[in-house]
């Protein structure tokens, strides 16, 4: 069942969220690097594009078992990611 986030407390759901983009991401890079746009990782995460792009900048500098980078910045931002 979907909940709104104004029923969550604001920490708990954006770290619920940074937490499952961080599992997809170790998920996915765990055999080698990957690259992607947020806006075709968003339905299987469950998160906006905007969302995402907000939060791989913040598990940049947070998530010490990934190694993150802005790739490319044509019409829209790619993600390289491998495990660290």
């Amino acid at each position: 069942m979907y909940q709104m986030s104004a029923t969550v407390p604001p920490s708990t759901d954006s770290s619920s969220k940074e937490d499952r983009l961080k599992q997809y991401l170790l998920d996915r890079a765990k055999d080698g690097e990957m690259y992607f746009k947020s806006k075709f990782i968003a339905d299987d995460v469950g998160l906006s594009p905007k969302e995402i792009g907000a939060l791989m900048v913040k598990l940049r500098d947070s998530a010490t078992e990934l190694t993150i980078e802005k790739w490319s910045y044509t019409s829209a931002t790619t993600w390289r990611v491998e495990t660290a």
